[in-house]
Protein backbone atom coordinates (compact mmCIF):
# COMPACT_ATOMS: atom_id res chain seq x y z
CA UNK A 1 0.00 0.00 0.00
CA UNK A 2 2.96 2.28 0.69
CA UNK A 3 4.06 1.97 -2.63
CA UNK A 4 0.68 3.60 -3.90
CA UNK A 5 -0.26 0.37 -6.46
CA UNK A 6 -2.77 -0.55 -3.74
CA UNK A 7 -4.05 3.37 -4.56
CA UNK A 8 -3.94 2.70 -8.45
CA UNK A 9 -6.15 -0.53 -8.10
CA UNK A 10 -8.49 1.20 -6.41
CA UNK A 11 -8.99 4.30 -8.75
CA UNK A 12 -9.41 1.41 -11.20
CA UNK A 13 -11.99 -0.37 -9.51
CA UNK A 14 -13.80 2.62 -8.03
CA UNK A 15 -14.30 3.64 -11.91
CA UNK A 16 -15.71 -0.06 -12.82
CA UNK A 17 -18.65 -0.42 -13.34
CA UNK A 18 -20.99 -2.63 -11.28
CA UNK A 19 -22.19 -4.93 -13.99
CA UNK A 20 -18.25 -4.98 -15.39
CA UNK A 21 -16.96 -6.11 -11.76
CA UNK A 22 -19.91 -9.09 -11.76
CA UNK A 23 -18.96 -10.29 -15.04
CA UNK A 24 -15.39 -10.42 -13.74
CA UNK A 25 -16.80 -12.40 -10.82
CA UNK A 26 -18.36 -14.57 -12.99
CA UNK A 27 -16.05 -15.57 -14.99
CA UNK A 28 -13.81 -17.13 -11.96
CA UNK A 29 -16.88 -19.10 -10.81
CA UNK A 30 -17.20 -22.40 -10.67
CA UNK A 31 -21.17 -24.17 -12.12
CA UNK A 32 -22.06 -24.64 -8.77
CA UNK A 33 -21.77 -21.19 -7.52
CA UNK A 34 -22.81 -20.08 -10.85
CA UNK A 35 -26.20 -21.64 -10.22
CA UNK A 36 -26.25 -20.42 -6.88
CA UNK A 37 -26.17 -17.05 -7.80
CA UNK A 38 -28.96 -17.34 -10.54
CA UNK A 39 -31.00 -18.49 -7.65
CA UNK A 40 -30.59 -15.41 -5.56
CA UNK A 41 -30.40 -13.03 -8.72
CA UNK A 42 -33.72 -14.42 -9.40
CA UNK A 43 -35.21 -14.59 -6.19
CA UNK A 44 -34.38 -10.53 -5.62
CA UNK A 45 -35.74 -9.39 -9.62
CA UNK A 46 -39.14 -10.84 -8.61
CA UNK A 47 -40.30 -7.70 -8.71
CA UNK A 48 -38.28 -6.20 -11.41
CA UNK A 49 -39.68 -5.12 -14.95
CA UNK A 50 -37.02 -5.04 -18.21
CA UNK A 51 -36.33 -1.69 -18.96
CA UNK A 52 -37.95 -0.01 -15.51
CA UNK A 53 -35.24 1.25 -13.32
CA UNK A 54 -35.93 2.84 -9.72
CA UNK A 55 -33.17 5.15 -8.55
CA UNK A 56 -33.18 7.44 -5.66
CA UNK A 57 -31.29 10.39 -7.68
CA UNK A 58 -33.52 9.78 -10.50
CA UNK A 59 -36.59 11.47 -10.45
CA UNK A 60 -37.17 11.22 -6.96
CA UNK A 61 -36.83 7.61 -7.03
CA UNK A 62 -39.79 7.01 -9.35
CA UNK A 63 -40.00 4.22 -11.42
CA UNK A 64 -39.00 5.20 -15.22
CA UNK A 65 -38.17 4.49 -18.66
CA UNK A 66 -34.08 3.12 -18.23
CA UNK A 67 -32.29 5.78 -20.76
CA UNK A 68 -34.75 8.50 -20.69
CA UNK A 69 -35.86 9.38 -17.40
CA UNK A 70 -39.76 9.35 -18.41
CA UNK A 71 -41.56 8.34 -15.10
CA UNK A 72 -43.93 5.28 -16.17
CA UNK A 73 -46.70 7.49 -14.13
CA UNK A 74 -46.52 10.28 -17.21
CA UNK A 75 -46.95 7.65 -19.44
CA UNK A 76 -49.78 5.82 -17.79
CA UNK A 77 -51.54 9.86 -17.52
CA UNK A 78 -50.91 10.18 -21.13
CA UNK A 79 -52.83 6.75 -22.04
CA UNK A 80 -55.47 7.93 -19.31
CA UNK A 81 -55.55 11.11 -21.29
CA UNK A 82 -56.28 9.36 -24.64
CA UNK A 83 -52.90 9.65 -26.02
CA UNK A 84 -52.32 5.87 -28.02
CA UNK A 85 -48.91 4.11 -28.08
CA UNK A 86 -48.53 5.38 -31.75
CA UNK A 87 -48.38 9.17 -29.88
CA UNK A 88 -46.45 8.09 -27.47
CA UNK A 89 -43.44 6.86 -29.14
CA UNK A 90 -43.72 9.68 -32.00
CA UNK A 91 -43.89 12.07 -28.46
CA UNK A 92 -40.88 10.54 -26.82
CA UNK A 93 -38.22 9.35 -29.87
CA UNK A 94 -36.04 8.00 -27.51
CA UNK A 95 -38.80 5.31 -26.20
CA UNK A 96 -39.31 2.15 -27.81
CA UNK A 97 -42.51 -0.24 -28.06
CA UNK A 98 -41.09 -2.35 -25.81
CA UNK A 99 -40.95 0.31 -23.10
CA UNK A 100 -44.26 0.94 -23.08
CA UNK A 101 -44.74 -2.98 -22.68
CA UNK A 102 -43.04 -3.03 -19.74
CA UNK A 103 -44.26 0.13 -18.77
CA UNK A 104 -47.99 -1.16 -18.46
CA UNK A 105 -46.96 -4.13 -17.00
CA UNK A 106 -45.27 -2.27 -14.31
CA UNK A 107 -48.43 0.16 -14.16
CA UNK A 108 -51.03 -3.20 -13.53
CA UNK A 109 -48.36 -4.64 -10.83
CA UNK A 110 -48.18 -1.31 -8.75
CA UNK A 111 -51.33 0.25 -9.79
CA UNK A 112 -51.97 2.13 -6.45
CA UNK A 113 -47.95 3.89 -6.42
CA UNK A 114 -48.66 5.20 -9.97
CA UNK A 115 -52.16 6.36 -9.54
CA UNK A 116 -51.08 8.18 -5.95
CA UNK A 117 -48.12 9.98 -8.39
CA UNK A 118 -50.66 10.81 -11.03
CA UNK A 119 -53.05 12.63 -8.70
CA UNK A 120 -49.91 14.02 -6.68
CA UNK A 121 -48.55 15.68 -9.84
CA UNK A 122 -52.09 16.63 -10.93
CA UNK A 123 -52.74 18.68 -8.09
CA UNK A 124 -49.01 19.97 -7.97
Amino acid sequence: MADGSHAGYKIAWLNMSTVEEAEKLLSKMTPGEKAQLLQRVAQESKDAYPGIDTTVDVCGGEAVIVRTRIPVWVLEQARRLGSTEADLLRLYPGLRAEDLASAWAYVRAHRDKIDRQVRDNESA
